[in-house]
């Protein structure tokens, strides 16, 4: 898959069969059936090259810890009190299992798409060319193309529902990593680690 919209499109004008009709690119498209799919490749080039594998050195490092810190032995505390032991090593163990659950689901958000004209029911494109399937064309360029989601169901914009579902994954991940934060500045702040 190109790396940007813009690569695409250059690749698209290379071909001299294509560069031909070159003038048709925007045919029927509103800003929207253009802004929405170079929005949604800059959140998977994003999410694929630099969140998920920035997530990933977290989870692997705190791994590493609760591995290295199995056997050593904490007092946890229940409402503020001393209440049975555990080991240090478990409590990062629980950390990574959120951790690991907020970043597959961050991983697993379908990143849609749609080109389907001014009210999203391809009007403009029926009346030009009535003969074409334009909801297979549009799948097959958003999905196939883009490596996109296809939305079937849009107005004039893609209601961008999956750019609030990915940065929800996203804050439970730091949440979880400010609920760590906090454990840990307790512990210290109790002389567990000094």
């Amino acid at each position: 898959m190109p790396t940007t919209l813009t690569n695409w499109l250059l690749q698209f004008a290379a071909k001299p069969e294509l560069a031909k009709i070159a003038e048709f690119l925007h045919f029927a498209c509103t800003s929207e059936d253009i802004n929405n799919l170079s929005y949604a490749m800059m959140l998977h080039n994003a999410r694929r090259e630099a969140v998920i594998p920035l997530m990933g050195d977290v989870v692997s490092r705190l791994r590493e810890l609760a591995h290295e810190l199995a056997d050593v032995p904490m007092l946890c505390r229940t409402h503020g009190q001393p209440a049975t032991p555990s080991t240090m090593g478990k409590e990062l163990a629980n950390v990574v299992y959120r951790l690991e659950r907020h970043m597959a689901s961050f991983a697993a958000v379908q990143l849609l798409g749609k080109i389907n004209g001014a009210t999203g029911n391809f009007n403009a494109h029926m009346v030009a060319y009535p003969g074409v399937d334009w909801e297979a064309l549009s799948k097959k360029m958003i999905e196939e193309d883009l490596g996109l989601t296809f939305n079937p169901y849009t107005t004039q914009i893609e209601p961008h529902d999956f750019v609030a579902e990915m940065f929800h994954a996203a804050t439970r991940f730091n949440t979880t990593l400010i609920d760590l934060n906090r454990d840990l500045w307790t512990y210290i702040s109790l002389g567990y680690f000094k």
